[in-house]
């Protein structure tokens, strides 16, 4: 009677454990995302809030016979100051008109070359600012606006720091004086940085005057030289041909 063979080692065991090890090499490996827990839900971080609006200024070339609109966004129960003025153009002046966003029409001006408004308290939403140039078929207009806002939040945060900052003894100098002279100093500035606007606008506009003036008086100095010296060829002409006749007159 023959021996019993032995058994070949069964292959099923190391194949499981080659299976668990890559199992777990593919859940720890690096940069793959944790697994939830059945019952917990991951919510994304919420988004960031909008950043405030900021003040503006643009200078655009309005063509003849066309109608450009801008749109601005104005924080709730602030305010919006808003001046424009035409800088280049025949006549300097085009039609403006102010939208706010329910629909209402604030402004309405025809054939203005300058303009100053405020909007306050203003609604959320978006403002339409348009500046019409229908009128004119030939001549194109440089226009030139600025936007200064204004919102109650800067206020908040310019009160949350000075109370964070409160001391507990008394100095000399109080908090509130502290934040008197920053709000000073910050409506200054910002006055200052309207005023150097406006100044330069009105530099342009002044600029494009003088060379429209140039241009003017250059063209008509041509055409009065041009005539001047036709009149006096014709003059010397004129005086040739009478002597030219007395000559004639005598050798008869």
């Amino acid at each position: 009677m023959r021996p019993p063979r032995p058994r070949p080692p069964s292959r099923a065991l190391p194949r499981r454990l080659l299976l668990l090890l890559l199992l777990l090499v593919l859940l720890w490996a690096p940069g793959r995302p944790a697994l939830l827990r059945p019952g917990h839900s991951h919510s994304p971080p919420p988004p960031p809030p909008p950043p405030p609006p900021q003040d503006a200024e643009f200078t655009f070339l309005l063509p003849a016979g066309r109608r450009e609109c801008f749109y601005q966004a104005a924080p709730p129960n602030g305010s919006l100051e808003l001046e424009y003025q035409i800088i280049g153009g025949a006549g300097l002046d085009v039609d403006f008109s102010l939208e706010s966003p329910s629909g209402v029409r604030l402004v309405d001006e025809y054939r203005r070359s300058d303009g100053l408004h405020t909007v306050e308290p203003t609604e959320t939403g978006d403002y339409k600012l348009c500046f019409d140039n229908s009128f004119s078929t030939i001549s194109e207009k440089l226009v030139f606006f600025e936007l200064i806002l204004d919102s109650p939040q800067e206020d908040e945060d310019l009160n949350s720091w000075a109370e964070m900052a409160e001391p507990e003894e008394m100095l000399d100098i109080k908090m509130e004086d502290i934040k008197e002279s920053v709000e000073m100093v910050k409506s200054h500035l910002e006055r200052s940085i309207q005023m150097q606007a406006l100044l330069r606008a009105f530099e342009a506009r002044d600029r494009n005057l003088q060379e429209s003036n140039l241009s003017r008086v250059n063209f008509w100095s041509t055409v009065s030289l041009s005539v001047l010296l036709l009149v006096s060829f014709l003059q010397v002409c004129l005086l040739k041909s009478l002597f030219e006749e007395d000559k004639r007159r005598a050798w008869r």
